[in-house]
């Protein structure tokens, strides 16, 4: 299994649709970041700010990441990752 390290903290939790087909949301306040090694077959896309992650139960996280993206892309191109 394939691994990223990243400082993240969790900004919002999605935690499926309601009835009405509309997305749950969670939003999350974490005050600080935390150093977590990250499976990249949970990692579902990265944006500018966050990396979108599966979860647990069919939900989807949204990490915010401390790093810059292009730290992001230049770790995920060394290990053969980005084409």
């Amino acid at each position: 299994m394939r691994f990223i390290e990243l400082n993240v903290r969790t900004a919002i939790i999605a935690h499926g649709f309601d009835d009405e087909n509309v997305e749950v949301e969670e939003a999350v306040n974490e005050p600080g970041y935390t150093r977590k090694l990250i499976a990249i077959s949970r990692v579902q896309s990265v944006s500018e700010k966050y990396v979108l992650v599966n979860s647990i139960a069919g939900r989807q996280m949204y990490w915010e990441y401390e790093e810059t993206m292009d730290e992001v892309v230049q770790k995920l191109t060394s290990a053969g990752l980005v084409a």
